[in-house]
């Protein structure tokens, strides 16, 4: 069965939406909040997200890329902001869609038989899952940070984005070239010395031995590898 989360602070709307869905079908879970948004997300995995942008603790705008830390999960954005710039910057952040309020259901019935259709014609990603941890520390996708015995370990945007590629790419080696176009862009392809940098300020902030890594590998001449524990 098709599992949808409609995340809305609007009570009557999220239930209308939420007896609507049901009725046709899908199971529905409902959310009138960012944070609750994430944790059912992280805790069902939704096919689909119906996400309204204004919430009463987060912008949606903060949600979509929370989901996006860890999951390809389609995103379709209902909003009463009808400005082009609202649109582009949901679109921007990871949206799928972008319904304006009001609506007409048979409007939102449609467009998401039509993302469930290039969802399945696509193929379904498999999520990195919304956190990775390892025997000293755990990387959480949807908050965005790193906690070390219980503590948030403070990382620049930066070093968060490093990291954030490396582990996504769990057990694959990344090249030099290839982390430096992710995180600096593609008109940066030859500044070792950032990387090097970077690496070696994340060792020292998550490394048991910083001078002998564990899990932020080095592939000498080539680029760096991500590697949970030490048996992979």
């Amino acid at each position: 069965m098709t599992r949808i989360l409609v995340v809305d602070d609007e009570r009557q709307l999220r239930r209308a939406l939420g007896v609507n869905l049901r009725a046709r079908g899908y199971d529905v879970a409902l959310a009138e909040n960012g944070a609750e948004a994430l944790a059912l997300a992280a805790r069902h995995h939704p096919d689909v997200v119906i996400l309204d942008l204004g919430l009463p603790d987060l912008e949606g705008t903060e949600v979509i890329e929370g989901l996006r830390g860890w999951t390809q999960v389609p995103i379709i954005v209902l909003s009463a902001r009808q400005g082009e710039e609202e649109k582009v910057l949901a679109l921007d952040a990871g949206a799928d869609d972008y319904v304006t309020k009001p609506f007409g259901m048979d409007e939102l019935l449609a467009r998401l038989r039509a993302t469930l259709r290039r969802r399945e014609a696509q193929g379904t990603p498999a999520d990195r899952g919304p956190s990775v941890e390892t025997a000293d520390f755990t990387v959480d996708f949807a908050a965005r940070r790193v906690l070390r015995d219980g503590q948030a370990v403070r990382l620049t945007p930066t070093e968060w984005h490093v990291l954030e590629v490396l582990v996504r790419a769990e057990g694959r080696l990344v090249t030099g070239e290839q982390l430096l176009h992710e995180v600096w862009g593609p008109q940066y392809g030859t500044e070792l010395n950032y990387l090097r940098q970077y690496l070696a300020q994340l060792r020292r902030k998550l490394e048991p031995e910083p001078s002998a890594p564990r899990y932020l590998i080095t592939e000498p001449g080539i680029g760096y590898r991500f590697i949970s524990d030490d048996t992979a």
